[in-house]
């Protein structure tokens, strides 16, 4: 499959809701886990801020690529940030779309005030 890697140089990315846990099946509750991995796959919104534009994009990371305290309005950096269309069908339906998945998922909040007391 098609992957897109997403420059954030020029990005403003703050958090928009805490990491929850990726559930693969939600009737049997089934977490979703990396395939090359296996750790526990986790789901991270972020207000992606660029070209005088805002959009909302939920974000997809290994659990051991999170660090730092990812609440509401945390800025962050994405590392290894890709986007992948995807289409499938659905009771006879076309959905498609992109999934956006990162290596990690950094907190920027302990940069931001090391910087302020220098």
């Amino acid at each position: 499959m098609r992957q897109i890697p997403v420059d954030t140089s020029g990005a403003v990315v703050m958090v928009a809701k805490s990491p929850q846990v990726k559930v693969r099946d939600r009737r049997t509750g089934e977490i979703a886990t990396d395939t090359e991995t296996g750790a526990k796959l986790m789901t991270v919104d972020v207000m992606f801020a660029a070209n005088e534009e805002v959009e909302i994009l939920s974000i997809t990371v290994p659990e051991p690529g999170i660090s730092g305290e990812l609440a509401m309005g945390t800025p962050v950096a994405l590392t290894g940030l890709i986007a992948r269309p995807w289409e499938n069908d659905f009771n006879g339906q076309k959905r498609h779309g992109i999934a956006f998945r990162a290596v990690a998922v950094t907190s920027l909040s302990n940069v931001a005030a090391g910087s302020k007391a220098a």
